[in-house]
Formats: structure tokens, sequence, C-alpha cells
């Protein structure tokens, strides 16, 4: 009987401390997106999501909304479109977000291309790599969900970026969250194992 006690007090212990982590990593996620844009960055990042054939899928059709709307009211701020070619896309999210910029009437001579990214720590390490030396502001495009690890992980390669929040579709909340909680506490991991 006490055997059976002791284990569901540690199966509520253990609910309960994953609940408040959980909870935790939800604060970082919003706190990182409740902040106010700076105009005139010198340039944005926009991180690629998946491409379907050539159509953005609708997450990152989202970044690139987003990145369009401050674009056009920052006549002077260049655009790194960042994603390589994954399974099941016909070309780069890099040029599908390029193709997206030039639609909404973004001037091809402000955007640069790094297609060559397969995750987020590429995204920026290779974007890192095309910011002209002479430019110093700068903001990252994502999801809501995904800007807190983004944001993390310019500061881990000596960026300080600030970030513009993407709307994440509704139907996808659910799963992105739940894989963002994950894809944070492996960063967490990885940092404590690192140092």
């Amino acid at each position: 009987m006490r055997t059976r006690k002791t284990f569901f007090t540690f199966i509520g212990i253990f609910t309960l401390i994953m609940l408040l982590y959980f909870a935790f990593l939800h604060y970082k996620i919003r706190e990182h997106t409740n902040i106010e844009i700076p105009n005139h960055a010198d340039y944005i990042i926009i991180l690629g999501a998946r491409v379907k054939g050539e159509i953005p899928s609708l997450a990152l059709q989202y970044r690139i909304d987003a990145a369009a709307s401050y674009l056009k009211k920052n006549k002077e701020t260049i655009a790194i479109a960042s994603g390589g070619k994954g399974p099941g896309e016909e070309i780069t999210e890099a040029e599908a977000i390029k193709r997206g910029l030039l639609a909404h009437g973004i001037n091809g001579n402000r955007i640069l291309l790094e297609d060559k990214s397969t995750d987020t720590v590429e995204n920026i390490s290779f974007s890192k790599d095309l910011i002209p030396k002479h430019l110093q502001t700068g903001l990252l495009v994502t999801n809501d969900f995904h800007l807190y690890r983004a944001i993390s992980i310019s500061k881990d390669q000596g960026l300080s970026l600030k970030g513009i929040p993407a709307e994440t579709p509704t139907i996808a909340i659910p799963k992105s969250y739940t894989r963002e909680y994950l894809a944070i506490t492996k960063y967490y991991l990885m940092k404590i194992f690192q140092n």
C-alpha cells in the first residue's frame, strides 16, 4: 500500500514539475512576441519553413507577409531570405521567400539568398555570413512560437536581434507549440552539456 502511495505521489510531483516547466517555456515564448518592433533596421533575416513543391506552407507565407509589411514601411532595410531545400521541396525555402517578397512588390535588389541551411542554427549562422560588414541592427522574422529559441541561438552566435513575430496558422498551433517545447528543451540540454 505504501509503495503504491509513494508511486502516485511521485507521479503527481513529476506532473506538477512538468506543467510548471511548460508554463515557463510558454511564458518565455510569449515574452519574445510581445515586444515593440524597432523601425529602420539595417537588415532582417527571414527564417525558412516548409515549401510544398514551389508553394510556401501557410507558416512560411505568414513569415513572408510579416517581412513584406516591415520592408514596405522601412525602405532602406535589406532582407536575407534563409532556407535550403528539403524533401518534397522543388525550390529552396529562400527562393520561395524571395518570390513571395517580389509578389508583394519588394525590389529584388534588397533581397539576399541564403539557400544552404537545414535548421535554425544553420539559418542564422549562414545568414550571418551574408550580412554586409557596415550593417549593425537586425531583426529576425519567424512565427511567434519560434522566436524565443531563434533569438537565443542568435545570441549564441554573437548577433543581438529582436524579432518580428509572424502569426502561427491556427490549425498548426498545438503541433507547433508541442514541437517547440521539445526543441527548446533539446537546446537547453545541449547548452548544459557544451559548458
